[in-house]
């Protein structure tokens, strides 16, 4: 079993001062699998103080010393990849196959992309008699969530890193182990003491200190929007910024007329990827009704298709999803769909064929679907695809748009027809024939999906302040 049971806290492993020890599930085994110590307030008070005391200094580094930081630390994470994939697999159940190809190196395309967007960023830049400026907000509190751990934690550390910021993470004490991995790569790139602080814990204790805590500046948080709302609620009243990505319920448009051998398997793909467990995974499949048929028996034979094993062994399978809870919360929506008239095509709440224990979730699809169910409106975060049919494109923009979310949308079909299509999706990010956006694309989104973006330039702009100078001389 792996062990982190101390912080990262001003260059140095230290124990927590009145932690809890606490053991991660391998949700493949249902055993222990990784052991931890979960933070207490003592330990984000000691985090917070050396991180401002390090912003005296780190916020004054150049745009050079930054950049070779970050290439540094570029240097030492790929280094550690394979070690991050293989924790991924024992905590959260993602095959090290999609940890090597996707998870580790999602992390280090965080990093990179950053890097770019520092190296042309412009700090300052006139505007009439004023001179605007960019500058570091201070400590930023980091709160990431278990899904796409190392990937989060990136869109977070390399912006505050190349901002001139500091910073305390808190990692999901679901996905512990790659964050611990992530320090160790930060101390062998030589970021100065202070700068970056890793404090392990759960959000009640830990991540409600770091959200209210006079002397964060700035917290930036991952996860649902029902913990999300509680974060925000706790940084109000020292009124310090709330930057967040929540939850989803993405649509796929699919564009009447589409060949659908063509257009579906990518973003269905999608859905099965990470065993569903991805905030933009387009759940909710909207096909015209002369296609139905059709759409079902593509869709179906995808879903078929998919493979469920082992997250230890190599292949293009699926893991089990991270844990019971969350195995419980998409058997439960399965079985509502089942109780509220939507057919069943394939899947439902037994396990996946070849597999006796652990927190499997069998590749599902239904038809019949309608927006009133609560497969419809709630995030599955699990294997499941729900079809649902429209009669014109009007009623299939307002079917993808009645929703509290807004992260992200697809369309399937002629990406000329897309254009049309696109404006009129409340989404902060619409993809045509795929469902992950380009790199570099500011990731966010709209109503209840959150606030502030991440990622490229966008991403560095959301952790800096502005500021305004009027009167310096030409």
């Amino acid at each position: 079993m792996d062990s982190y049971e101390q912080n990262y806290i001003n260059g140095q492993w230290v124990d927590s001062d009145g932690g809890t020890p606490h053991r991660v599930i391998n949700p493949a085994t249902e055993e222990p699998g990784t052991q931890i110590v979960l933070g207490s307030k003592a330990d984000v008070d000691a985090a917070v103080a050396a991180a401002k005391e390090a912003f005296k200094t780190y916020s004054q580094t150049s745009r050079e010393e930054r950049l070779a930081l970050m290439g540094r630390v570029i240097e030492e994470y790929q280094k550690r990849m394979p070690d991050i994939a293989k924790s991924l697999a024992v905590e959260m159940g993602a095959p090290v196959s999609l940890g090597n190809a996707m998870q580790a190196p999602s992390g280090l395309g965080g990093f990179a992309g950053t890097m770019e967007a520092l190296k042309d960023f412009r700090f300052s830049e006139k505007q009439g008699p004023n001179t605007i400026v960019y500058e570091p907000i201070g400590v930023v509190g980091m709160i990431t969530p278990w899904n796409w751990p190392l990937n989060q934690i990136a869109l977070k550390v390399a912006p505050a890193l190349a901002a001139g910021n500091t910073m305390v993470l808190k990692p999901s004490e679901e996905c512990p182990g790659s964050a611990a991995i992530l320090a160790e790569v930060m101390d062998a790139a030589g970021v100065p003491a202070g700068v970056f602080n890793l404090v392990q814990g759960d959000g009640p204790t830990v991540g409600a200190a770091i959200s209210a805590h006079p002397d964060v500046d700035m917290v930036s948080f991952t996860g649902s929007t029902r913990a999300g709302k509680l974060v925000a609620k706790a940084a109000a009243d020292t009124v310090k910024r709330v930057h967040q990505e929540l939850g989803g319920k993405s649509p796929n448009v699919v564009l009447p007329g589409s060949d659908l051998e063509q257009v579906l398997p990518a973003s269905i793909g999608g859905v099965m990827l990470n065993s569903g467990q991805s905030c933009i995974a387009p759940t909710r499949v909207l096909v015209h009704n002369e296609q139905t048929a059709d759409a079902v028996n593509v869709v179906k034979n995808i879903v078929e298709a998919q493979e469920v094993g082992d997250p230890l062994e190599e292949g293009q399978h699926i893991g089990p999803v991270v844990n019971k809870a969350q195995h419980d919360k998409i058997q439960d929506l399965i079985q509502s769909a089942i109780d509220e008239g939507a057919t069943l095509e394939t899947g439902g709440t037994d396990l996946p064929q070849g597999v006796n224990r652990g927190y499997y979730i069998k590749p599902t699809l239904f038809s019949g679907v309608t927006p009133d169910m609560r497969i419809a409106k709630e995030e599955t975060f699990g294997p499941v695809v729900t079809l649902m049919s429209y009669d014109d494109l009007d009623e299939a923009i307002e079917i993808a748009n009645d929703t509290e979310y807004g992260l992200s949308a697809v369309i399937s079909g002629d990406p000329a027809e897309a254009a049309e299509v696109a404006p009129k999706l409340q989404a902060g990010m619409v993809i045509i024939n795929n469902w992950g956006p380009a790199p570099g694309a500011p990731f966010g989104g709209y109503k209840q999906s959150g606030n502030g973006r991440e990622g490229g330039v966008y991403g560095l702009k959301d952790f800096m302040e502005i500021k305004s100078i009027t009167g310096l001389p030409d």
